[in-house]
């Protein structure tokens, strides 16, 4: 993102948690749904690690942005352009304290997970993780994905039910297709009638991307 931009988002509290980022091996972004908050997020998306720094920016009014992420992009501004920058500031601060992009997880859950893997999308480098619980990149059908960069390996879990009620899975395997063709490692697990949630068996898959990560120090 080479333009600063100034929206609903900037400026609003985030919250930290787990190993103060100056002792941190590696460090991890989670994104709220609509209508949470910083302090939700970790409810729903416990991935407890002694030696990572846990951050959740907030959105402001609680929402990313106002319509469904399968509405015109114009129609969702400037609060998905805000939210990205929110991420891509918290990155920035997270670099700046010595934790490189490669050992950064990003996540998040529902429109959250929208978020984060449109950001991904749009700032293709290698990252420590992705992890897309509910979610899938942002736009009407047909929007064109002519990202640009290489996700060279990072790994990536996208979960979702087959019969989400917001997410289509259609755009499920759009998303997994074109992370898989920025060269992403991309593990895809679509659940027979889970519903918009989250279970189990997809915090153990995220689970395993984290202890990978920290395996190779």
């Amino acid at each position: 993102m080479t333009t600063k931009v100034i929206g609903p988002h900037q400026g609003q509290p985030i919250l930290q948690r787990g190993k103060p980022i100056d002792e941190a091996k590696a460090a991890m972004i989670l994104v709220h749904r609509r209508g949470g908050s910083s302090h939700s997020i970790f409810q729903f998306i416990n991935l407890p690690h002694p030696e990572i720094a846990y951050f959740a920016p907030q959105a402001g009014g609680h929402t990313w942005y106002p319509y469904s992420f399968l509405a015109p992009l114009s129609q969702n501004e400037p609060g998905i352009s805000s939210g990205l920058q929110a991420i891509a500031d918290l990155i920035t601060h997270i670099e700046a304290a010595g934790i490189p992009a490669e050992k950064i997880i990003i996540g998040g859950f529902s429109q959250g997970a929208c978020l984060a893997s449109e950001f991904v999308a749009r700032n293709a480098r290698r990252y420590g993780g992705l992890l897309v619980f509910s979610g899938g990149l942002i736009g009407p059908p047909g929007t064109p994905r002519n990202y640009e960069g290489a996700l060279d390996g990072t790994p990536i879990f996208i979960g979702c039910s087959d019969v989400d009620f917001h997410i289509p899975v259609e755009r499920v395997e759009e998303t997994a297709v074109t992370l898989t063709n920025l060269g992403a490692s991309v593990n895809k697990k679509i659940y027979p009638s889970m519903g918009h949630t989250i279970i189990q068996d997809e915090l153990d898959h995220a689970q395993q991307i984290v202890k990978n990560l920290l395996a190779t120090d």
